[in-house]
């Protein structure tokens, strides 16, 4: 029987924090091994013989495929079911998945392997949302949903540095030869390290109790709302979720597309090796990117504690507009060392949305359909961010400058153009999203 458990007294509270803990690491773990190919970008273009816009679909596109099509069914699931197991399930999946990337003999093979990992991806962030804003009350929310997301900078980080660690101690030979496995080039050989400690994650998971869904009935089992109820909430609700959805999810284009091509960036413009490139900005990613996931949330909660019934939109509104002077500065840097000194108020800002864009949808959304709506905004988000994030920018490379040194000048093009447009959106939203509060929430303000 699963135990159920709401947070009411200190010890309670403290626990939710363990499990954010948990499930922080597990985002870690994720995004490790989603953010990993950015820094073997060379070398699998190289051996696989492939383009920049190619390798910008094994980013983006093979990732984002299913990760947002299967998100739907299983945040349905997860709106009636048993969250923990379901986190518990994609966690094995995508490390399974990850290793396979290091088998991948040709780019069809790999396409697979990384749509296989977006499959078990799928499972995390819809379910853990809904979790947190169980967990904890309103008024700390905020700050809980920042806490998980750090993890999705400190995954990224990690696998910066990590993987360049990894590329750097197998920057000799071409190929290696492995027990069972046989003969791998070395860049396989990174993806099959990161894939294994998803499996130490899975048995922490199962350690975390499923909580009592506030707002529905404890006495009853939990169930989803009905599709038709679904569709008429998003009708009712339809200028806050527009503005919200393509908002959050074209600052998100830019962020996306920054992550993945800022590493090559340092090796094209300042002749810098994979390691070199991954511990900078991996070490800038911990630091920056997390400080500023943190201050969002912070941010929304302030915000809200004066009165602001949008605060998480609204905070989101002035983090795009933050990120624009710097996402146009740091490509443009004329050394290595300034465009790192720009580059880390570059990440600071545009990690600031990452806690906010499903805080937001957590306080709209009745408590049968936290999982669904955060899915159908992934749907959105991801096919927009990670599907398109790193093919724009490497198209405009590929197919407008047609020279791949001019990859600083695309990263410019799409930091001055969409963040603005990011920012119009979401102010466009703010007296809609705080009638679509008022409605769930009829006491007053909330986060």
């Amino acid at each position: 029987m699963t135990t159920l458990m709401t947070p009411e007294t200190d010890h309670d509270l403290r626990y939710a924090w363990y499990v954010v803990g948990v499930l922080m690491l597990a985002a870690v773990v994720s995004f490790i091994d989603r953010q990993i190919l950015s820094l073997l970008i060379e070398p699998i273009r190289r051996d696989l013989k492939i383009s920049d816009t190619q390798v910008s679909l094994l980013a983006g596109l093979a990732f984002s495929l299913f990760y947002t099509v299967v998100g739907i069914p299983i945040a349905r699931l997860a709106d009636s079911s048993n969250r923990r197991n379901i986190i518990a399930v994609g966690i094995l999946v995508w490390s399974v998945m990850t290793a396979f990337c290091g088998l991948a003999r040709n780019f069809p093979q790999l396409f697979i392997a990384r749509v296989g990992v977006g499959v078990g991806e799928a499972a995390l962030s819809p379910p853990a949302f809904s979790m947190i804003a169980d967990y904890f009350p309103r008024e700390k929310l905020g700050r809980a949903v920042a806490v998980f997301s750090l993890g999705v900078y400190m995954g990224v980080g990690l696998a910066l540095i990590i993987g360049g660690a990894v590329v750097n101690m197998l920057s000799g030979p071409e190929r290696l030869v492995l027990p069972i496995i046989g003969e791998v080039f070395a860049w396989q050989v990174a993806f099959l390290v990161v894939g294994f400690p998803g499996l130490l994650v899975v048995t922490l998971m199962m350690s975390v109790k499923e909580p009592r869904r506030r707002g529905g009935d404890d006495g009853k089992p939990a169930q989803a709302m009905p599709i038709k109820e679904v569709v008429a909430f998003l009708r009712r609700n339809q200028r806050t979720l527009v503005c919200h959805f393509i908002g959050f999810s074209l600052i998100g284009l830019v962020g996306v597309g920054f992550l993945v091509w800022v590493p090559t960036f340092f090796i094209r413009s300042f002749g810098w090796t994979a390691g070199d490139s991954g511990l900078a900005y991996g070490t800038i990613i911990l630091v920056f990117a997390t400080a500023g996931v943190y201050a969002g949330g912070a941010l929304a909660d302030y915000l809200s504690a004066r009165g602001h019934g949008d605060a998480t939109l609204r905070a989101g509104v002035y983090a795009a507009l933050l990120s624009v002077p710097f996402c146009i500065a740091t490509p443009l840097m004329p050394t290595a060392e300034l465009a790192l000194a720009s580059l880390a108020a570059t990440s600071f800002t545009l990690a600031m949305p990452q806690a906010l864009q499903a805080a937001a949808l957590q306080v709209i959304a009745p408590a049968n359909l936290r999982a669904q709506l955060t899915a159908i905004y992934y749907l959105v988000a991801n096919f927009t961010a990670v599907g398109l994030g790193p093919t724009v920018v490497a198209v405009i490379t590929d197919y407008i400058f047609v020279d791949p040194l001019a990859l600083r000048y695309s990263l410019v093009i799409v930091g001055a153009v969409i963040a603005p447009i990011s920012a119009v959106f979401m102010g466009a939203g703010l007296k809609a999203f705080r009638s679509s509060v008022a409605a769930v929430n009829p006491q007053g303000p909330t986060v």
